[in-house]
């Protein structure tokens, strides 16, 4: 088993030695007060005239609870698309080194590395849409600071072979970020719980899918204290705002109501490919652990229009790779999906 290199060694130099911006919520840390007069707000308009908490202390501790991380251990951005930016900027050097990932997968991973100047390696799926250890590690360099996994994948919708990935993890001398985006919807245990484990390992997770909160756009880092309190250097002071946090408060609350709407999901998800195995302009659904699923269809352009014109979107994924003439069908509730289904009996 290979050990992972140093973090100092990872991260680059001016990162590692950045002295962070020093805001006015962090300068008196543990103390009460109850006068603020240091931040230059506008005293009147409360609560909205403060600067939120830049760590979000509160709701990292109600966090915890849920997902069974210590708080030190959770970055909290805006959105995952944070989560995913800031990788870039504390491992790589733009212009020198590089990041491997799985192909096809959620594309931000591709944008943040061409943003960020960072050489992005994709690495093709095989037909199952299923990752192989040796392949994504033989794509790899002196130069590799990052391998990207998500599991279950976006847009295929399968959890990737566990195998697999512990290979990645243990011979793998970076970071390795697996994005569990859809891990509710899914039987496989999450990588989360292994991070004790692996001191290379970054888990993201969001707000976004399971607990139907895409609007307030908050994502989620797990990690080792050491890496979170690098994310937290670099990132802006108050990333994260007020009525996300209050937002985000509430529906921690209910935990529950988040597990019925992934049961009521998952029987809507078995439901709905049934059927579409059924449709003559259906050549194949794929196997999901998310809460949408893959579908070949047989002319996926000409019925992706057909459908915005009836006001009902999937989405096209026939141009990417090994997603040729394939819709990707979001579950949602039994009437919108109803609509869809009587639409495309009708095409």
């Amino acid at each position: 088993m290979r050990i992972m290199i140093s973090l100092e060694r990872l991260v680059r130099k001016n990162i590692w030695e950045l002295a962070p911006y020093s805001s006015a919520r962090d300068e008196y840390s543990g103390k009460e007060a109850h006068v603020f007069l240091d931040a230059n707000e506008n005293p009147y308009n409360d609560p909205y005239n403060r600067y939120p908490d830049p760590l979000q202390r509160e709701l990292k501790a109600q966090l915890a609870k849920i997902k069974g991380v210590r708080a030190d251990m959770i970055f909290l951005g805006n959105g995952s698309d944070e989560a995913i930016d800031l990788p870039y900027r504390i491992f790589c050097e733009p212009g020198k080194d590089n990041v491997v990932a799985i192909e096809p997968t959620y594309g931000m991973y591709k944008v943040c590395a061409d943003i960020n100047n960072v050489e992005y390696r994709p690495v093709l799926l095989d037909e199952q849409y299923q990752v192989h250890a040796d392949q994504l590690l033989a794509a790899t360099d002196a130069n590799t600071k990052i391998i990207w996994i998500c599991s279950p994948n976006n847009p295929t919708g399968n959890a990737l072979h566990r195998e697999e990935i512990e290979k990645v993890l243990t011979q793998f001398e970076g970071i390795v970020i697996i994005d569990e985006a859809y891990s509710d919807f899914s039987s496989q245990k999450t990588f989360r719980s292994e991070l004790a484990k692996y001191p290379n390992l970054i888990v993201l997770n969001t707000f976004s899918k399971a607990w139907g909160l895409a609007s307030i756009r908050l994502g989620m880092a797990f990690a080792s204290p050491e890496i979170i309190q690098i994310y937290n250097k670099v990132k802006y002071p108050y990333n994260v705002n007020l009525l996300t946090q209050r937002q985000a408060m509430e529906a921690l609350k209910d935990p529950f109501e988040v597990d019925k709407w992934v049961k009521m999901l998952l029987v809507e998800r078995t439901r709905l490919m049934a059927a579409f195995q059924d449709l003559p302009i259906c050549e194949k659904v794929y196997p999901t652990d998310a809460n949408f699923f893959l579908a070949k269809m047989t002319d996926a352009k000409s019925i992706y229009d057909y459908l915005v014109d009836k006001g009902i979107i999937v989405r096209n994924r026939t141009r990417i790779q090994l997603c040729n003439n394939c819709l990707r069908i979001t579950i949602g509730m039994k009437g919108e999906n109803n609509e869809l289904l009587a639409a495309l009996r009708q095409y």
